[in-house]
């Protein structure tokens, strides 16, 4: 069970107070507030609107792909292993397939992509075209107009929205035991379901600041949340962050010196996040993030990283240090607010017309 406890009153007034808990199952600690807004923190009253593009010039983010089949494209190990032994041919349009749970727990699935399989060699495979069968006999029968309108095309997932390209894969939903929240590259050829938000083309400096405590802190005051863990958007989340180096209009202006110091030690520190997971390939990033069984090296490397972000906010005008979270937050709302000032208002609706009524 989870609540808040708010005081309102009709006048501002001096002495807020916020509670925190550095243990949940603790007690808490007060802390003087300028102000409270709607996030709990002491921060400028802002209220995060539903955005489809990012503040800042960073890459768009999307959901993973949904295959709406009724679960005849989607495999598991033995399933695979079984139809690659009765259909050998199959192996070219067999490939792995990740939720946000097996994303994290290293456990993949695998799914039928015909998305580029000739008409001849899926008519060639009468095993895999028993699955097609049922996909369409699946969407026929669905209550949904546009389900029953994919069964034309039963070889295809209903949604596809797989990058081309490498990408950067974070989960939906993550536990909120986790000081961080894990995120990771991947293939194209790795196909990811709609539990997963995939960043095409994204880069090291990419990985290292949607990693970083700063984002997590970003992340933890803003988010959704399913029980209790993290549920991360794109809509509130992503498109609502503040990049240190993003500006509306800054993406073909060449960054200053300082600037790209910034993003070289950035990039630096996580390549060396990524090198710390590398020594322990046997583990999944379940493994390598709970609190109680993270490598200190991994961690190590994500306070190096931090210090590297931390850093590049600077140039937006962060402090040198932060006390907790809180002040991280209450820093992001801040140039929030600066970023979004440069952006052009949102347009209205369009109010509708009363159609006048006839004379008698």
């Amino acid at each position: 069970m989870h609540c808040v406890i708010v005081g309102f009153g009709l006048q501002d007034r001096p002495g807020k107070v916020i509670y925190e808990y550095a243990d949940i199952k603790g007690q808490p600690h007060a802390v003087s507030a300028g102000n409270i807004n709607p996030y709990l923190v002491d921060a400028p009253n802002v209220a995060l609107p539903s955005r489809r593009t990012p503040i800042c010039n960073a890459r768009p983010i999307l959901f993973g792909s949904k295959p709406t089949d009724g679960g005849h494209l989607i495999l598991d190990r033995e399933e695979r292993d079984q139809l690659l032994v009765a259909e050998p041919k199959a192996a070219t349009v067999v490939r792995e397939y990740l939720s946000a749970e097996d994303f994290i727990n290293g456990v993949p699935r695998y799914c039928l992509w015909l998305k580029d399989c000739p008409p001849a060699q899926l008519r060639s495979m009468p095993n895999v075209l028993r699955r097609v069968e049922a996909v369409a006999e699946f969407r026929r029968r669905s209550s949904k107009a546009a389900t029953r309108e994919n069964a034309a095309t039963p070889a295809l997932f209903a949604e596809d929205r797989q990058p081309v390209t490498p990408y950067l894969a974070i989960p939906k939903t993550s536990s909120e035991r986790r000081v961080f929240i894990p995120v990771g590259f991947l293939p194209p050829e790795t196909i990811v379901a709609s539990e997963l938000f995939t960043v095409a083309n994204a880069d090291l400096v990419d990985f290292g600041i949607l990693s970083s405590t700063m984002h997590n802190a970003w992340v933890r005051a803003v988010c959704g949340r399913l029980k209790s863990d993290f549920r991360y958007s794109a809509a509130i989340v992503y498109n609502n962050f503040p990049w240190p180096f993003h500006t509306p209009d800054s993406e073909s202006n060449q960054p200053p010196a300082p600037a790209s110091q910034a993003r070289a030690a950035i990039e630096l520190a996580a390549k060396a996040v990524l090198d710390a997971r590398a020594q322990f390939a046997g583990s999944s990033l379940a493994d390598l993030y709970d609190p109680l069984t993270m490598p200190p090296a991994l961690l190590r490397a994500h306070q190096k990283l931090d210090a590297a972000v931390d850093k590049a906010y600077q140039l937006a005008g962060g402090p040198k240090a932060y006390k907790n979270d809180a002040e991280r937050v209450a820093f992001l709302f801040t140039l929030y607010q600066r970023l979004t000032s440069l952006l052009p208002a949102p347009a209205k609706p369009a109010r509708a017309r009363k159609a006048r009524s006839a004379g008698p």
